[in-house]
């Protein structure tokens, strides 16, 4: 029996994570509006709610379109999931604090987009996440600031403003020593030559904002972290 083949980027580009309507063959994904969706009975709420089984509860936590655009992403970037927010910060945000709470300890390059830097200077303190600033064109400069306290690296894949390129490779492989993840803000790069080279490297986190390549379908703003 021939194996099916594995879909290309082009082909994941445009009909990963759906499939097509079952009622009207429609190929496009359709922009789903609603704000909350029907439960077969009780049990079915209570299923959903219980997370016993998997479902749309309230577009505020999920909504088919954007479960489109989430399976997509993953799959062009070849993580195991990915997870859509409305703005740039709030994926940074989310990302660090499923990681670092009270007490902990992450480092970072100090090229950083500004917005980024305010977040990580003067508001991850609040929380007592505290964060030490690195030059990132010497990858030995995580591991030096490195504590015991220490839950991820972080950096951007091309510097905001000063367009510097992160060391994928080297950051990688140290944070892999380590034993951290390490999270990239992919905003001004392709994902596809950056999960070429970095999965490899066990990149744990990646986020990527899709408001500067997709302009058009299932979703108007969306930067995800896969």
């Amino acid at each position: 029996m021939k194996e099916s083949k594995k879909p290309g980027l082009g082909t994941q580009s445009l009909h990963a994570g759906q499939k097509a309507d079952p009622t009207t063959g429609s190929r496009a994904v359709p922009i789903y509006q609603t704000t909350s969706y029907q439960f077969r009975d009780t049990e079915h709420a209570a299923n959903l709610f219980g997370l016993k089984e998997l479902g749309n509860i309230y577009t505020r936590i999920m909504n088919p379109t954007t479960d489109v655009l989430e399976q997509r992403v993953a799959a062009l970037e070849g993580g195991s999931g990915a997870l859509a927010h409305s703005s740039g910060q709030a994926a940074i945000t989310a990302a660090i604090l499923n990681i670092a709470g009270a007490g902990d300890h992450i480092v970072s390059v100090a090229q950083l987009y500004g917005g980024t830097y305010n977040l990580f200077h003067y508001t991850l303190p609040k929380l007592g996440i505290q964060v030490s600033f690195v030059d990132g064109d010497d990858p030995e400069n995580f591991r030096k600031a490195v504590k015991s306290n220490t839950k991820a690296f972080y950096g951007e894949g091309l510097g905001n403003p000063r367009l510097n390129i992160l060391p994928f490779a080297e950051v990688g492989k140290i944070a892999q020593e380590v034993g951290v993840p390490l999270i990239v803000d992919n905003t001004a790069l392709s994902p596809i030559p950056v999960c070429v080279m970095v999965y490899r490297l066990i990149l744990s986190k990646l986020l990527s904002k899709q408001s500067v390549f997709i302009r058009r379908g299932a979703s108007l703003s969306s930067p995800t972290a896969t």
